[in-house]
């Protein structure tokens, strides 16, 4: 495969797309969508039929990417956009986040982060349609589900469901957004970029559980919603039963398989979904979805009828803060075709781009002529769009066979399909086809010169009041406004109550509900236990030194995030629920009912010592390892350049980070994935967070740790990759649509590895070339049985110190002294790392 370029297209032979295509110039592509360009502010309309939405009565193909506004700071939205726009998208999508736009009830924030109006700007700025889905419930891996947590507080609340008090609130919130909308002139008929709006979210994975208030709750949903006249169509996701004139939609993974379909005649075939990974949570390996497949499943949809196509997540950037839900990774969807960082990852970037332009270039054979199947054979079919008695003719090849190559006969013309597989013809019989990156973690020179790491231990509350007979549940006493809770209670007990063998030791046994706790007795750290995203519920034991007296048992329980998914949200409940002491002379003693102590957060977190002002407020310490909860601080300059910066915990355990004062999110390298490592070991900090020098670094570590490993590092995708095969069919990019024919734009069209650096950066060094059978992956290319011994050679005299580069496969040095394998149909797999010139 080839470096990914505008204007080019991709040939991928594993659970693949075929892309048989031309390119559209890039004048075309503007005059195309310029007579009702998102950016023009004069009022558009928008409706439906059953073949797409339409705008000012043309009809609509879209491809949509989810960017998240508070999953990145504000000085990087343009530039996501951009990318976004330059990926070949037209529209982005985003939720509303009720809990951060009104985290106390009455109290509105929509400045920095949360200025939402301005992002809604920017993406008509950058000439691109928008998708708000309001919701107010979200799921989104996101805190809550995007509930605010004084929700759950309101008397007789029952969340999502034919609930009085619920319904007011959320009408409540939906109304005031829509009119935020509309009073900055937002929705396409006053000129702005909203095209379509959403209300409720997936609600048919909860509907049944409320029964007939269920089915009431829909209705009241969809007419609530139109009552706010938008004038732009509504929809709901994963909603059989959508009312009309709602539209319901399709999310997952191939929905051009899997939706059964609009459930009404006149509503268009939208999929507000498409998964471009799998979010992670603590505790994860890896997870990865295919360039390939996610190719294959938006031209699969399209030659289906489908007419819009959102990628969940196109960017999935970052949980800062507490935003995250149960167990979620601070790193959001980063296999996304925009990593956390911003950066544009291949190959999926660029093969997405290029199934846009090879179903753009489609779109008025999609739109114009009829659809009609034929089987070509096992596995085998063609679905064509036509308009008979013209020359306007599209259609998509397809190979269903999952595991054996497939050569289809149609037309008179002959094609080659890799297994699973789509060839589009745009005129039903030309056949043309399409770098990947690897991302690096390098350690910043000017950032770890020396922190001087300095801590301080929490201490243990003595008796800090608000007693009740039995622990809290502790969503309902931390309220939302802290990660930990204390417990703590006061336990006599005699001599004659203890062991008298000195091996023995009485064990400290609690069942909690979830998410985790650690244990101090008698100002001991004792240890630590937590629950999964699956299993909340846990239970702790722990051999016990416990003295004749008086003895103080401390419980630091913890939650990682509230739950964002299911029925009776505001009826989950996490902590203690049964504390017992087994191997006591006198049998095991019950003290749930002890009377216990609480107290909310911890000490550094109501003197704020992660900040300037604060730290001076209790004493520090040199640093260096710990045991129980503890905080560390030291100081760091800017890293060098301008690529993105993180932190990488090396050697601590589970805690928060904070910069300058601002929460980057959670960490938790000791919980680790059953492949031994880390779910995430580097924590992205924003370069907008940081001043030249002397950034302020706090971490608050709950378990043990050591900071002297620490590191700041910078991300980059400087490492290029082209893979490409003498059977490949020629780049896309060498051809343009002209009067709805397709035009060789140079005689040459033989296959060529393309490698172009990022960031106007220069080739300085190739790092792996091979001419002959390698494989791999980029970052972890072998050589073969058979490889060129000038390959590398021939890479450096054609890229060196140029920004791009092009090298024919053709190219006589590599056939004149290949000594190996000279039948053989050989494979050209380059490495090469860039860099700005010296």
């Amino acid at each position: 495969m080839v470096q990914v370029e505008p204007g080019r297209i991709l040939l991928i032979t594993f659970l693949s797309t075929l892309l048989i295509t031309s390119s559209i110039s890039q004048k075309e592509e503007e005059e195309e969508v310029d007579p009702d360009s998102p950016e023009s502010t004069t009022p558009k309309e928008v409706t439906y039929d059953s073949r797409s939405l339409l705008i000012n009565g043309k009809r609509m193909l879209f491809f949509s990417g989810s960017i998240h506004y508070p999953r990145s700071p504000p000085d990087a939205w343009p530039d996501l956009i951009r990318k976004a726009k330059m990926g070949g998208l037209n529209m982005v999508e985003t939720y509303v986040f009720w809990n951060v736009h009104e985290p106390v009830q009455g109290k509105y924030n929509f400045e920095g982060e949360y200025d939402l109006v301005k992002f809604i700007k920017l993406i008509q700025q950058h000439k691109m349609f928008a998708m708000l889905r309001v919701g107010p419930f979200i799921q989104g891996e996101w805190n809550h589900g995007g509930l605010p947590y004084w929700l759950r507080e309101v008397p007789n609340i029952i969340f999502r469901c034919d609930n009085e008090p619920f319904k007011m609130h959320m009408k409540k919130f939906v109304t005031l957004v829509i009119e935020k909308m509309k009073q900055a002139k937002l929705f396409a008929p006053q000129g702005g970029p909203i095209v379509v709006s959403q209300i409720e979210n997936e609600y048919n994975t909860i509907q049944l559980a409320f029964r007939e208030r269920g089915d009431s709750y829909v209705q009241w949903a969809a007419k609530m919603a139109l009552s706010l006249d938008t004038k732009v169509p509504w929809i709901m996701c994963k909603q059989k039963d959508a009312p009309d004139p709602i539209i319901n939609t399709c999310n997952g993974r191939h929905c051009g398989d899997t939706f059964t379909g609009p459930n009404g005649p006149n509503k268009p075939f939208l999929w507000t979904e498409n998964w471009t990974a799998q979010f992670r949570v603590f505790g994860d390996p890896p997870s990865q979805r295919s360039a390939e497949d996610l190719a294959f499943s938006i031209i699969r949809f399209c030659s289906k009828n489908g007419t819009l196509v959102n990628y969940y997540m196109y960017h999935g950037g970052t949980n800062f803060g507490r935003t995250s839900s149960s167990f979620t990774t601070t790193r959001y969807y980063d296999e996304a075709p925009l990593d956390e960082f911003g950066l544009i990852r291949e190959p999926k970037w660029g093969h997405l781009k290029d199934a846009h332009r090879a179903v753009n270039l489609c779109k008025r054979a999609l739109f114009s002529g009829s659809p009609f199947v034929q089987k070509l054979g096992p596995d085998q079919e063609a679905r064509v769009w036509e308009q008979p008695g013209t020359s306007l003719c599209s259609a998509f090849l397809t190979n269903n066979n999952t595991k054996k190559p497939q050569a289809l006969r149609f037309r008179g013309q002959d094609y080659q399909l890799p297994p699973r597989s789509i060839s589009i013809l745009p005129d039903c019989k030309t056949e043309i086809t399409t770098h990947h990156n690897s991302r690096n973690i390098v350690r910043s020179v000017a950032a770890n010169k020396n922190f001087n790491w300095e801590m301080y231990r929490e201490v243990v509350p003595d008796d800090p009041g608000n007693k009740l007979n039995e622990p809290r549940e502790l969503y309902e006493l931390t309220k939302d406004t802290s990660d930990y809770a204390w417990y703590i209670t006061k336990l006599d007990l005699g001599r004659r109550d203890l062991p008298m063998k000195n091996e023995i030791l009485p064990v400290l046994r609690v069942a909690s509900l979830g998410h985790g706790l650690h244990c101090y007795v008698n100002g001991k750290y004792i240890g630590s236990a937590h629950g999964s995203k699956v299993e909340k519920s846990f239970v702790f034991q722990k051999p016990v030194e416990f003295q004749a007296g008086s003895n103080q048992i401390a419980l630091l329980g913890f939650l990682v995030g509230l739950p964002d998914s299911g029925a009776y949200m505001e009826k989950r409940y996490a902590g203690p629920r049964s504390i017992t002491i087994l191997g006591l002379n006198t049998g095991t003693l019950d003290i749930t009912l002890n009377t216990w102590s609480h107290q909310v957060g911890l000490d550094g977190e109501k003197n704020q010592i992660y900040t300037q002002s604060g730290f001076p407020k209790v004493q520090w310490v040199k640093g260096g390892p710990s045991e129980g909860v503890t905080w560390y601080k030291g100081y760091f300059d800017a890293p060098e350049g301008d690529n993105p910066v993180a932190v990488k915990m090396t050697g601590m355990g589970k805690g928060m980070i904070y910069i300058n004062g601002r929460n980057i999110g959670r960490y938790w390298m000791s919980y680790l994935s059953p492949l031994k490592r880390p779910t995430q070991s580097e924590y992205h900090i924003p370069r907008s967070y940081l001043q030249p020098t002397m950034n302020l670094i706090v971490i608050v570590e709950d378990e043990k740790g050591d900071p002297k490993n620490i590191e700041i590092v910078l991300v980059d995708r400087d490492t290029i990759c082209g893979f490409i095969t003498e059977n490949h069919l020629p780049s896309v990019r060498l051809f343009e649509g002209k009067g709805g024919k397709l035009v060789a734009l140079e005689k040459d069209l033989k296959p060529r590895v393309e490698l172009t650096c990022p960031s106007q950066k220069q080739i300085v060094a190739v790092e792996f070339a091979s001419f002959g059978d390698p494989f791999g992956a980029c970052g972890h290319y072998v050589e073969g049985n058979c490889t060129s011994s000038v390959a590398k050679q021939v890479v450096e005299k054609f890229c060196l110190g140029k920004p791009s580069c092009n090298i024919p496969l053709d190219t006589p040095d590599l056939h004149n002294k290949n000594e190996a394998c000279p039948e053989m149909k050989k494979t050209f797999a380059i490495q090469a790392k860039c860099a700005f010139k010296a």
